[in-house]
């Protein structure tokens, strides 16, 4: 934990000073000095660990496990959250279950088990199949189990999201849950995860009346059943949204002595000051992730736990469905911004989703409709995958630049990475895409000046923007088709949408002039 509590130190004062300082898109030309052998701070990658997807069911698709491979190869992420591994589909809990065979008499007890984690495993062992772990989030409600079975949350799969009807059942799930873990994959695997209880409790997922009162009970009886079965296993809360809730949660697990490992909370850039920060400000999209995760961060300093991580299991830039935010290219100035506002004051912040592979709303209709996802339906990268696969070049040392629109970091093996970016305010806000008639901004050029770097070193350099790994502007080629596409044009928008090839260059006397259009991002490669 030292290592990003020193980093908010060193660069939580310097995000505060520049998002206020600096707008966005005030300048169109920066000068950037830098120096390869400046001071840094450790910059672990905590954008790119974790990512959410699509409820647990959708795991046993192949789409679901292509695009996983996909995301996977292009971040190297190390765990994924979803929704209802509990639910009935999962096929977990059912007390009604008769699967005795007669003939096999010494197995009859275990064979009428309630529990059936079948289904369970088949999705955990695809999952670490592809070195990917499980952020498992304990959700939602056997029906069965529900003190009300009706009381269902409006999701087309429409999770029960009552408390249960009496908590030793819950109490014995849990702890058969845990213990089936460990024994099918060994406790030093299990506690490398994290166990969190339930999904947004504040919000409708959460029938308990009233809603904070109950949730703790909830979480006071799950995190002492995985205690329970082992002191080893991580368990966290309050799992809200809107970053609520987390002072009274900690003060309640405190004054209990209920067991804690981490604290996690959700925040999307199109909350509203009033909901997240108590205030009546008009909070940007560009910095509402940050204000949020920097008032969490400090609520946690003031706590009874001021060294515990600070998880984000939920982020994104709009948690609507709106095409020319989370389709577009708009998503790389927005990502790498919040990256450097974020820096220190969160050890992981876990974008929703990999995948559209998803059906919160119902089944897909269309690749383009503003999905969390990295991956459009049919394996269609979006220019968020670009984004990602370009900002994972960034190295793992930062070094500090007084810049709203560049991060400056380099590799252990001395290698510079730069991120660059012309931040504009989306257009056509909403639910329907439209193409933008001009520039959403001007162009920006960076004049960047290095030093302790070899004057004539070569220089790559990775590109998402408007006419550079977007397939968007070849989805409007097509004229947007409304329907079902063809074979042929759903290879046409998976070439389309890849990335595109770096730009080789050197330096000329160790400087570098480039340009970056709005809604652009580049990223500078820089050898020694």
């Amino acid at each position: 934990m030292l290592h990003w509590k020193l980093s908010s130190l060193v660069f939580g004062v310097a995000g505060l000073l520049l998002a206020g300082s600096l707008p966005l898109t005030a300048r169109a030309q920066e000068a950037l000095q830098i120096d390869a052998r400046a001071a840094t701070t450790p910059f672990p990658h905590f954008w790119e660990q974790t990512f959410g997807s699509g409820r647990a069911i959708l795991a046993l698709r192949a789409d679901y496990r292509a695009d996983l491979h996909t995301v996977k190869q292009a971040t190297d992420f190390q765990f994924i959250r979803f929704h209802g591994i509990l639910d009935d589909e999962v096929g977990l809990y059912d007390p009604d279950r008769q699967t005795r065979n007669p003939g096999l008499a010494a197995q009859a007890a275990n064979d009428a088990s309630v529990y059936n984690f079948f289904y369970v495993d088949e999705i955990y062992d695809a999952l670490l199949a592809e070195h990917v772990r499980p952020f498992v989030e304990l959700s939602f409600m056997p029906k069965k189990m529900a003190l009300d079975p009706n009381l269902l949350h409006p999701f087309w799969y429409h999770p029960n999201v009552s408390p249960p009807k009496d908590y030793a059942v819950w109490d014995a799930m849990i702890k058969a849950l845990a213990t089936h873990l460990i024994q099918r994959y060994g406790i030093d695997e299990v506690a490398t995860w994290e166990f969190e209880v339930w999904n947004e409790p504040n919000l409708d997922f959460w029938g308990g009346v009233p809603k904070q009162e109950t949730y703790f009970e909830l979480y006071d009886h799950t995190a002492r059943d995985l205690k329970s079965v082992s002191p080893r296993l991580q368990v966290g809360g309050p799992a809200t949204a809107q970053a609520a809730w987390v002072t009274p949660f900690l003060e309640h697990v405190h004054s209990t002595n209920v067991p804690i490992d981490f604290v996690s909370t959700h925040v999307y850039a199109n909350d509203t000051a009033p909901n997240v920060l108590h205030t009546n400000e008009d909070v940007p999209r560009e910095t509402m992730v940050y204000r949020a995760v920097k008032m969490v961060h400090e609520q946690i300093l003031h706590s009874p736990y001021p060294n515990i991580p600070l998880i984000f299991s939920e982020y994104n830039a709009s948690y609507a469905n709106e095409p020319n935010i989370t389709d577009s290219t708009y998503m790389g100035p927005w990502l790498a911004n919040n990256i450097r506002l974020c820096d220190g004051f969160t050890q992981s912040m876990a974008y929703w989703a990999f995948s559209d592979v998803f059906e919160e709303q119902g089944v897909v209709r269309t690749p383009f409709y503003g999905g969390f996802g990295l991956v459009a339906a049919e394996g269609i990268p979006k220019p968020a995958l670009n984004v990602f696969r370009a900002l994972h070049q960034l190295g793992d040392q930062r070094i500090a630049a007084v810049s709203a629109s560049a991060l400056v970091t380099k590799s252990s093996n001395g290698k510079l990475a730069i991120a660059l970016w012309d931040y504009a305010p989306p257009t056509g806000i909403g639910a329907t895409y439209t193409m933008p008639k001009g520039p959403s901004g001007p162009p920006k050029t960076f004049d960047l000046a290095f030093t302790h770097v070899a004057p004539n070193a070569a220089v790559e350099v990775l590109r998402v923007d408007p006419d550079h790994g977007n397939v968007l502007k070849a989805f409007d080629a097509m004229g947007r088709p409304p329907g079902d596409l063809t074979q042929n044009q759903v290879a046409k928008l998976r070439a389309a949408g890849a990335m595109a090839p770096a730009e080789h260059l050197h330096l000329h006397d160790g400087k570098l002039q480039l340009t970056v259009p709005a809604h652009g991002l580049a990223v500078v490669l820089i050898g020694r």
